[in-house]
């Protein structure tokens, strides 16, 4: 049989776009031979659709399509299709849904398969909406016996993981089952699995241990493209009885792999993008999917001639286009000549349109306007931050004036600690950096500039500075990055203590004190931070939910 993945990027809600797609890549693949076509986990609605679940109308939406699919299927040159939606549930009150994967053919849904395990930790809340399945069965089709799995219940196998978060394995209970005496002749897993550093290898190795320990090859499809926070890179693939990989899609971007179960294949080495460059992928793909999908055509960035900005801008014109990008240079004057040549020199480098307006005399007015009530106190926090509100301000006015997105630049460093500006430097749509370290920022200005000079190397060498008094470093305020990301990689992604940091990493107990109690003072300003697009196994955001008032690090 021949069988193709089609790798979809869904947008969710969007039920007539995402349908005209599926059977759009089902015609594709079936002129391509393919007997059946497998898409991603609820490739009908997007995934995630989150409360949209509780709403009749929407899971009336997710039937609507499922039937409008089926029906194509009987058309001439049609393929089977394999199709993950979520479907309304009757049986269990308070669970509105169930997260389905459908097989339809000859004009009908002749299969469901309903998902087991629901993921309930970092970022997922599928306990909050889905019925759980009871059970599961084989399916016969095309002269294969398939065991149709949906994303998580593949990822609890005991010989893989050192820790399980489920009682129940549904994939060893559907490969170690039998239909009319035949044992599964193919695993098939459909897929919205969010892309984080090394995710691809983990898939590959999860699922090739699976086809090697019951010797039965196994396919992936997965989700691909952003959604909100969230994002998908695809890498759909294929693994023969030996676990290996026989078969790959394309990284973070749709994608049709076809293969056929009646011929061996021979292994490949699948495609590993190095993590430097997937991360620029991935995040110029979050960019292009959240302007895109949200309504927008244009951004807005301000830039500081800072290696942040210049990062976010380079990203944004990979997204979408230097004619969609406007740069603004809002130097005060505590900004060197050099960061606004710098600012100018990278516009001119991205070819993109760039503004200069200077904020001094507006910081002047309001710090008049404040003079009574600020007299006799040193210039300090409040002045370093109302520069950073009066940029905030501009932004936000410009992109009102033209609808334009303005994406934020704040590193995760910055929003780990706290060394950012509420209304200020935080405004906007889209944190497109809030994921990254900052000492991984500067890989990516180097992976921007791998053919040539896009980020100014000035912008690169300087030692950073938020530029709001006098002479300013970060080091002032902060230790050194490549001291403070590995302490705080430590906290905020592992949870491992202050003994645990001191003890590995040899740092001074004092230092590290001083920056977990920055982590726990900002949590404030995160939970009103735009949202951040996902490319670590930790990101800020659903996936890390701690309360504001709270002594989080008090001992007994």
């Amino acid at each position: 049989m021949k069988i193709a993945l089609a790798q979809l990027n869904p947008t969710v809600g969007d039920f007539k776009g995402n349908t005209a797609r599926i059977l759009d890549y089902a015609k594709r693949a079936g002129e391509l031979g393919a007997d059946l076509v497998v898409y991603p986990e609820l490739a009908i609605p997007g995934y995630p659709p989150q409360d949209l679940l509780e709403d009749e109308n929407f899971l009336a939406n997710c039937q609507h399509s499922l039937d409008t699919i089926a029906k194509a299927t009987a058309q001439p040159g049609m393929p089977a299709i394999l199709c993950g939606t979520a479907l309304a549930s009757a049986t269990n009150p308070g669970k509105h849904a169930r997260n389905i994967a459908a097989l339809c053919y000859d004009g009908k849904v002749q299969f469901i398969q309903q998902k087991m395990l629901l993921p309930f930790y970092d970022v997922f809340d599928e306990q909050r909406y889905f019925q759980p399945a009871e059970s599961q069965s084989l399916i016969e089709f095309g002269g294969e016996v398939l065991a149709v799995t949906i994303c998580e219940d593949a990822w609890n196998d005991k010989d893989f993981w050192p820790e399980r978060f489920y009682p129940n394995d549904p994939v060893e209970r559907l490969l170690t089952s039998t239909l009319n005496g035949r044992k599964a002749s193919l695993l098939l897993n459909i897929s919205a699995s969010p892309y984080w550093e090394g995710k691809q290898q983990v898939r590959r190795s999860m699922i090739g241990a699976i086809a090697k320990r019951h010797s039965v090859p196994a396919a992936m499809s997965a989700q691909v493209g952003g959604n909100d926070s969230l994002l998908f890179d695809g890498a759909s693939f294929v693994v023969n009885r030996d676990g290996e990989t026989i078969a790959a899609a394309k990284s973070f971007q749709e994608d049709l792999l076809l293969f056929d179960t009646a011929l061996a294949a021979s292994p490949i080495v699948a495609p590993v993008v190095d993590d430097v460059e997937a991360a620029w992928k991935a995040l110029a793909m979050g960019i292009r999917d959240y302007v895109r999908k949200c309504g927008f055509s244009k951004v807005l960035i301000g830039l500081s001639g800072g290696i942040d900005s210049a990062v976010v801008a380079a990203l944004a014109v990979d997204a979408v286009g230097k004619e969609n990008v406007m740069g603004i240079g809002m130097p005060s004057e505590y900004s060197s000549s050099g960061s606004v040549d710098d600012a100018l020199a990278l516009a001119k480098n991205l070819g993109i349109q760039c503004e200069i307006i200077a904020i001094r005399e507006t910081f002047n007015a309001m710090d008049k306007a404040l003079g009574p009530l600020f007299a006799e106190t040193p210039f300090g926090l409040a002045e370093e931050n109302m520069q950073a509100r009066i940029r905030g301000t501009l932004l936000m006015s410009v992109s009102n004036k033209f609808g334009h997105l303005v994406l934020t630049t704040g590193n995760k460093s910055e929003m780990s600690v706290g060394y950012c500006t509420l209304y200020g430097d935080m405004v906007g749509a889209l944190a497109v950096i809030g994921d990254v370290w900052k000492t991984k920022v500067y890989q990516l200005a180097h992976y921007a500039n791998r053919e040539r000079e896009v980020i100014p190397q000035n912008t690169i060498t300087k030692p950073p500075s938020a530029e709001l008094r006098p002479d300013q470093k970060d080091t002032d305020s902060l230790p050194p990055y490549e001291i403070l990301d590995p302490i705080l990689q430590a906290y905020v992604e592992r949870y491992e203590s202050a003994d645990e940091i001191v003890s590995s990493q040899g740092v001074d107990r004092e230092r590290v004190e001083q920056v977990l109690r920055l982590v726990e003072r900002s949590e404030y300003k995160r939970q009103q931070a735009a949202p951040v697009l996902k490319v670590t196994a930790k990101s800020f955001g659903t996936g890390r939910r701690f309360p504001l008032a709270a002594r989080t690090r008090q001992q007994l």
